[in-house]
């Protein structure tokens, strides 16, 4: 059977808002600017994945839209893209195993 995988949930389609030195090791000290400029491309991005599924289902008819390669590089062919949200878990349940 494939191993199981680690699903967060989201309340809402959100992240929840936590500050990122208590998700972080304590070794890792970000900044107030630091924790501005995440937030700001965080809440950016949002917006942008919004109005694309505003595009996608007919609600808009200007905004962003998705580049889509006309000829495919053969090169890629086999490239599978990371998903993030499982490498977020499986370091997350890391740094638990190492500190029990």
């Amino acid at each position: 059977s494939p191993a199981q995988k680690l699903v967060f949930n989201r309340v809402n389609g959100k992240r929840p808002q936590v500050l990122l030195q208590q998700v972080s090791a304590p070794e890792e000290c970000y900044t107030l600017a630091h924790e501005e400029n995440v937030r700001f491309i965080y809440e950016a991005w949002q917006q942008v994945e919004q109005q694309l599924d505003g595009s996608r289902s007919g609600e808009s008819a200007c905004g962003p839209v998705q580049y889509v390669e006309k000829t495919p590089n053969p090169g890629l062919k086999n490239f599978v893209p990371i998903d993030l949200e499982e490498w977020w878990a499986q370091q997350f349940l890391a740094k638990i195993e190492n500190c029990s």
